[in-house]
């Protein structure tokens, strides 16, 4: 059982110091910053845009960090809100410019190249299987952190 969690905590901590290190080299390239991997593709998938709220919950980012990036990315040129009745920005949908849409293209397949990469001599069957469980200890460990957030 030990030996489980020792290998399931490293492995998972060498996968994202992976993923972190394949952003910052791909977003360097483009003269971006890491922070802005996430927030570009998720708006990339949206065309009618999506609020910082929205932004959070799938970037798995809290609200000041999305707040910052999507100032960062306004000032940049790489997105703008769109007309609203709400005057308040956490509210107001943030939608790629043109500009945008062409670094998340980029991105878009940068992280198509490194999901490539990343499951080479994997089968269908083994990746289908590999998310099915990772998804569910995902869903357990959600489950444990909620019922010990109960108890504080």
């Amino acid at each position: 059982m030990i030996n489980r969690f020792e290998n399931f905590a490293t492995t998972i901590a060498q996968i994202y110091k992976s993923i972190q290190k394949i952003k910052k080299y791909h977003m360097q390239s483009l003269g971006l910053k890491s922070t802005y991997v996430m927030c570009l593709h998720h708006l990339s998938r949206v065309p009618g845009g999506l609020t910082a709220a929205e932004l959070c919950r799938l970037c798995k980012e809290n609200k000041a960090g999305i707040s910052r990036i999507l100032s960062d990315m306004v000032r940049e040129g790489f997105i703008c809100y769109a007309a609203g009745n709400d005057s308040k920005k956490y509210r107001a949908k943030a939608v790629l410019t043109n500009t945008g849409r062409q670094y998340a293209l980029q991105i878009n397949e940068r992280i198509a190249d490194a999901v490539s990469k990343g499951s080479r001599g994997i089968t269908e069957q083994e990746r289908d299987i590999f998310y099915r469980v990772l998804f569910r200890i995902t869903e357990n460990l959600n489950q444990l952190c909620a019922e010990l957030s109960e108890r504080t």
